[in-house]
């Protein structure tokens, strides 16, 4: 039969490697190395929901037949008989999936597929059919009628009591972490629950689930750095989206009242253990509504959420007791410096002197943008940003953004240079970002002009003008309110995870041949 041509040896070639490229040679002479033509029909959590609890003798008098295939895990041979663990995709917990123990003797399988069977190896992909038995020790088990090798695997996997250390190796190599480590695979499994329920909220509520584009003619709908790249059909330059916003707001004028998108987003900006290139958030837009509204949606959605897929709005994030089952505060930028840094009380928060002063303290760069030329609502929010952002633990809206900084929200009818716009923060970190959107065409064009004036006095996060945006506008956009939340920091929260990494099944990595 046709084999595959040779392929030079990895630069990571090793004994146990080579050794089993070896096997797998020996394999492909006997027919298909690779089949698939089994298809199981349970699982081991399965088995063990149904059926844990029975004795030998109702086990043996029902002869329930099962095909099941999954992981080989553990292995050992006893005498005239061997015994199997398959782990397979279904169950939690530290095993890492549901796991179930084969018995393989000559009397089931052949003693020519028993034979073949001990030189399997840990790793390897198996299929097998039996029915359930429990052994003189205890364990549900699957007597082998039938075992068939359906995928060799040629690395070995990490030692049984140590597993992957090295973080940096669990980020990279996430297929080797799921296998191995439980914890990992809870933690995805959670946060697809969470998506679920948030996308179930919405859609329970009226929302529309909508799609927008992910290349942009023009970067907008947050400050941020994008990701450049260019359309060799169009011969344009085109940009990956750093929030969908734009695109959400021009389908409130086409009349979609309530839409939603659970959508990917880009921003050419560092890493940290809450910032990552790529991310998921949600936005949502409801007309009709304001940024009152939209703080208690907000927190519906993080509750359900919650409930869901942590099982209770009472949670513990890294050692402290989270209680979202509560009304979430809410305090303005000043207030929020006063309630947690009392020696400001009364502080001159309207002098632009003394707040630069303050910053300049604290070590803030007064001379590079965004602070670069800062009316005082920016020097405000750095002054918070630097005092208080961190000791927000518990659910807290901080509202009343200046206009300075919120170029795309709604100015206040009642005071000058305020915005109804809010941040959510939980654990010291941002979570949402709302307002009652800027409706106003003419309003909108002032702030892009703005935006423009300071991307050209080297602020690179800032806006660009939307000139089809602004068209978008004068068609009439009904009043409204706009959300986004961060889905990635809520699952860290929810699955109690240190790192956006931990929550990210393919995480933005150096090279490995950078030599870094």
């Amino acid at each position: 039969m046709e084999t595959p041509a040779e392929s030079p040896a990895p630069a990571d070639e090793t004994p146990i490697l080579a050794e089993r490229r070896a096997k797998l040679a020996r394999l492909r002479e006997h027919g298909p190395a690779f089949p698939n033509d089994f298809s199981p029909t349970h699982h081991a959590a399965t088995l063990a929901e149904h059926h844990g609890a029975r004795s030998r003798e109702e086990l043996e008098k029902d002869r329930v037949s099962v095909r099941i295939a999954g992981r080989m895990v553990l292995k050992r041979v006893q005498g005239k008989a061997s015994f199997a663990t398959l782990q397979d995709g279904s169950g939690r917990g530290e095993d890492g999936g549901g796991r179930i123990q084969l018995y393989i003797n000559d009397e089931g399988v052949g003693a020519d597929v028993h034979e073949a069977f001990k030189h399997w190896d840990l790793g390897d992909i198996v299929g097998c059919e039996g029915w359930l038995f429990r052994t003189m020790k205890g364990e549900l088990s699957v007597r082998c009628s039938s075992l068939r090798l359906l995928s060799k695997s040629l690395r070995p996997l990490p030692d049984k009591f140590h597993g992957l250390a090295d973080q940096e190796t669990r980020y990279r190599q996430r297929y080797v972490d799921l296998i191995v480590t439980g914890e990992t695979r809870d933690t995805f499994v959670t946060r697809s629950r969470m998506i679920s329920a948030i996308r179930a909220h919405m859609v329970g509520n009226g929302f529309l689930e909508v799609e927008t584009p992910m290349l942009h003619p023009i970067p907008g709908g947050a400050a941020a750095r994008p990701f450049v790249t260019h359309h060799n059909a169009l011969d344009v330059r085109m940009f990956l989206r750093i929030a969908p916003e734009l695109y959400l707001k021009r389908l409130l004028v086409g009349g979609f009242e309530r839409v939603f998108e659970i959508n990917r987003s880009f921003r050419n900006e560092g890493i940290s253990p809450r910032h990552n290139p790529e991310f998921t958030m949600m936005e949502f837009y409801a007309a009709y509504t304001d940024y009152r509204w939209l703080m208690d949606y907000t927190e519906q959605v993080i509750r359900e959420a919650a409930r869901v897929a942590a099982g209770s709005t009472s949670i513990t994030y890294q050692g402290q007791a989270i209680d979202l089952g509560r009304p979430f505060d809410r305090l303005t930028i000043t207030g929020a410096i006063e309630k947690y840094e009392p020696h400001y009380a009364g502080a001159a928060f309207d002098d632009a002197t003394w707040l630069r002063a303050e910053l300049k303290r604290r070590g803030a760069d007064l001379d590079a943008p965004p602070l670069a030329g800062a009316g005082v609502g920016a020097l405000q929010l750095a002054l918070f940003e630097h005092t208080v952002e961190s000791k927000l633990i518990q659910p807290t809206f901080i509202v009343d953004y200046p206009v300075e900084v919120s170029p795309l929200a709604r100015a206040s009818d009642s005071r000058p240079g305020i915005t109804e716009r809010f941040e959510l923060f939980i654990t010291g970190r941002e979570m949402a970002n709302g307002f009652s959107e800027l409706n106003d065409p003419e309003d909108q064009a002032a702030r892009f002009r703005r935006q423009v004036e300071a991307k050209d006095a080297g602020d690179e996060e800032a806006m660009y003008y939307d000139a089809d945006y602004i068209r978008a506008l004068e068609y009439g956009m009904p009043p409204a309110g706009g959300c986004g939340i961060g889905i990635d920091r809520l699952a860290m929260l929810l699955t109690d995870s240190p790192s956006i990494r931990d929550v990210i099944l393919f995480p933005a990595l150096k090279p490995e041949d950078s030599g870094q």
